[in-house]
């Protein structure tokens, strides 16, 4: 069995750390380069950074702001916002990231993953996907819906569906952001989670409402997910990465523990 893995994201907007709760009312917390430091010294997996408004300002993603959070970690790095072609893909690994995340323009052009995934790697590509949960319909049988444009967008896109054409173009991972669950500390989106988990055969990633310990141990086996991705409890100082992983641990998971 694959060691679980905790993934710490790090949402920036104009170069600074910030955080949200579904998706609004963000604020700025901080340096995400050095916020990105502390993690990696507390033993987290990986992390991910999100340039938020990237792709509603239609802008490249800031460079500078990944070459020097890459020459501060030696973990697997992943960054997302703003990244629209090959072109894109290829700065930000030049650039120190090793795994891209594509979401807006993949919606908008779902061949950019395929491109993505021949040029650097399908296990480089990740397709990131913010989710509402809406009343099931024709168009969206599962209940989830795809949103763009930093959550601001709705598509009439399902999200099962886009899951499996996802993994179909050649990602290989998927991140589940529940908008309803992000940043309200409840808990992740269990059946959501579950519901992608068991449809594909990539690694899923769960993401928005971790509030507690239990919750990432709750995602991890009910949810079936591979990875839990925190950002809240972290960034605000509520639990270190070693306390999470030491939980879990203590639970019965297997993840990776150093010291």
């Amino acid at each position: 069995m694959l060691s679980k893995r905790l993934i710490v994201c790090l949402d920036v907007r104009n170069g600074r750390l910030a955080k949200s709760i579904k998706f609004v009312d963000t604020k700025d917390i901080g340096d995400p380069v050095a916020k990105a430091r502390q993690y990696y010294e507390d033993g987290v997996d990986e992390l991910v950074f999100y340039d938020i408004t990237a792709s509603r300002e239609e802008r490249d993603i800031m460079l500078d702001m990944v070459e020097k959070a890459a020459s501060q970690i030696f973990i697997p790095f992943s960054v997302g916002g703003g990244i629209r072609s090959v072109e894109d893909a290829t700065k930000l690994r030049e650039a120190g990231a090793e795994k891209v995340n594509v979401n807006t323009a993949a919606i908008k052009r779902k061949e950019v993953i395929t491109e993505i995934a021949d040029a650097i790697g399908s296990q480089s590509t990740v397709l990131s996907m913010d989710i509402r949960s809406v009343s099931p319909n024709a168009k969206i049988p599962s209940g989830y819906e795809i949103v763009i444009n930093g959550g601001v967008t709705p598509t009439g896109i399902d999200a099962l569906w886009w899951a499996k054409e996802g993994e179909r173009l050649g990602a290989g991972e998927l991140v589940i952001n529940s908008i309803d669950a992000d940043g309200t500390k409840d808990g992740y989106e269990i059946k959501l989670t579950r519901m992608i988990a068991d449809a594909v055969g990539i690694p899923v990633i769960a993401s928005g409402g971790a509030g507690k310990p239990e919750h990432l141990y709750e995602v991890l086996t009910e949810g079936h997910a591979d990875a839990a991705l925190v950002a809240s409890i972290v960034h605000y100082g509520e639990y270190t990465c070693r306390q999470l992983k030491e939980y879990l641990d203590g639970r019965g998971i297997k993840i990776r523990l150093s010291y």
